[in-house]
């Protein structure tokens, strides 16, 4: 793995959780940085939102149980 995959992924994670978060008891990670208007906010969700864009343009040739599926081929997922 690359370290620009390793950074896009941990993004993501983040931004799941978030998510998770928001839709469980309604609470915003980006809250602790002065809510959706700070700046620091934004720029994590602008860089959670480019690591989404990256991995789903990249995700074909880095995961290896899609790369198959990508291809034309069957694949079981182990």
């Amino acid at each position: 793995m690359n370290a620009l995959h390793i950074v896009a992924f941990t993004l993501l994670v983040v931004g799941g959780l978030n998510w998770l978060l928001v839709g469980l008891v309604g609470w915003d990670v980006g809250a602790l940085f002065g809510g959706q208007g700070a700046a620091v906010s934004r720029v994590i969700y602008i860089l959670v939102g480019l690591a989404a864009i990256f991995e789903a343009a990249t995700h074909g040739s880095t995961c290896k149980a899609c790369s198959g599926m990508m291809k034309g081929q069957s694949q079981p997922m182990a």
